[in-house]
């Protein structure tokens, strides 16, 4: 029987039962969403009439009730982003939608300095909270490959893709600037910072071609308020115990009754924890504090977010498993308590396999976003203490 398993649940096989796991569910339920009709993919409702209000020149983030619920949250250049999807019909684009960003993700996984053992590992933890995000028709899931990808190409020096992605990222939606600090893992950082500004131009006049220079600067202004407007909703949705906020702020507003406590009080230690680890300066060549600092940036962005919704949690999750194969095949005890907490509270906690009197608890405390703020505390204690000078575990063999 050992045999078996071993034979069909090879880690180190190309390809596995992941891989197929991987595009097979999500694919499976894009079919589904598609068939249950437009009610249900509300998101991608959303997304495609940026591209057609952007045409027409429309206001991007007015209510269109007769076309979906809702506002749109992302900037003016989503509506380039979205715009070969918008052309297609509803159940085709969804589709092709949501496969792009599931074949992005793994792509950047794949492109990721760790075995490929330790790469089946981050898939396999992040699979659920992936599907979690298709289902939804999110962005998150590109968003994260992207900030993973501008990483690997600082790594491999390729600095003018890397700057394209940040800044593609921040425009679209903010969380891409989370980037930026991998600008220290380059000795060309002058080069880097000329990438910056140049892409910076381009992508701002980009959504120009397909509407004017006015109604673009118009859309960036529009957005700015948008986004205020959007996080006091997500600051006062513990008034229905919403699926907003979901958040390290959120908790301990949730538990204490402190719902007017501000935001900075989280936002500025947190922010001070995530550049700390730059001070390290001999660090910054290894590849394994370099890959616990893209951990901690992938979890630090959601959980220090009051725009972090339960789709979201997709990056915060795929940042856990980075750090999680980096201590494989053989953790410590702590890290087999977070990957279990993780696993309960953030990925099964919002779905049908959760029991529903639990569910109703972790909703109303926004505990989802516990763990992973207790693995961002270890997580932040090991950049700025641990000696790095081991080999990468993930290059060990299950």
């Amino acid at each position: 029987m050992k045999a078996f398993f071993s034979k069909k649940f090879d880690f180190n096989k190309k390809p596995n039962f992941i891989t197929v796991l991987w595009f097979l569910v999500p694919f499976i339920a894009l079919i589904i969403e598609g068939l249950r009709g437009d009610a249900f993919i509300n998101n991608y409702l959303i997304f495609k009439q940026v591209f057609w209000h952007s045409l027409h020149q429309e206001n991007l983030y007015q209510f269109y009730p007769e076309q979906y619920v809702d506002k749109n949250h992302y900037g003016p250049l989503f509506a380039v982003l979205i715009a070969p999807f918008a052309i297609l019909p509803n159940y085709l684009g969804l589709l092709l939608w949501g496969m792009l960003n599931v074949s992005l993700l793994f792509y950047a996984v794949g492109k990721l300095p760790i075995s490929f053992w330790g790469k089946n590992i981050i898939l396999l933890i992040s699979l659920i909270e992936t599907l979690t995000s298709i289902q939804n028709l999110q962005f998150n899931p590109m968003l994260c490959s992207w900030i993973i990808l501008s990483y690997v190409a600082i790594k491999n020096s390729q600095l003018s893709l890397a700057a394209f992605l940040i800044i593609a990222g921040t425009f679209i939606k903010i969380y891409g600037v989370v980037a930026l600090p991998f600008i220290f893992f380059t000795k060309d950082y002058k080069k880097m910072i000329g990438y910056l500004i140049l892409w910076t131009i381009i992508l701002f006049c980009l959504p120009m071609f397909i509407s004017s220079p006015e109604f673009v600067y118009q859309s960036y202004i529009d957005w700015f308020h948008v986004v205020l407007e959007k996080n006091t909703e997500n600051i006062n949705s513990y008034l229905n115990e919403g699926m907003q906020d979901i958040s390290v702020m959120g908790i301990v507003k949730r538990t204490t009754g402190f719902h007017h406590l501000a935001n900075f009080y989280f936002i500025i230690p947190a922010g001070i924890l995530m550049l700390l680890p730059m001070y390290r300066f001999s660090k910054w060549g290894n590849t394994n504090f370099q890959l616990t600092y893209l951990a901690q940036l992938l979890i630090g962005v959601v959980i220090f977010s009051t725009s972090a919704e339960s789709p979201t949690y997709v990056i915060a999750v795929v940042g856990f498993s980075i750090w999680y194969v980096l201590h494989a095949p053989k953790p410590t005890l702590y890290m087999y308590v977070l990957l279990i907490l993780v696993l309960i509270f953030t990925v099964f906690s919002p779905t049908d396999l959760f029991p529903k009197i639990l569910q109703a608890i972790v909703k109303k405390y926004a505990l989802k976003a516990l763990p992973c703020f207790l693995a961002w505390l270890f997580i932040s204690y090991n950049l700025l203490f641990n000696s790095f000078d081991t080999k990468l575990a993930p290059d060990a063999k299950a």
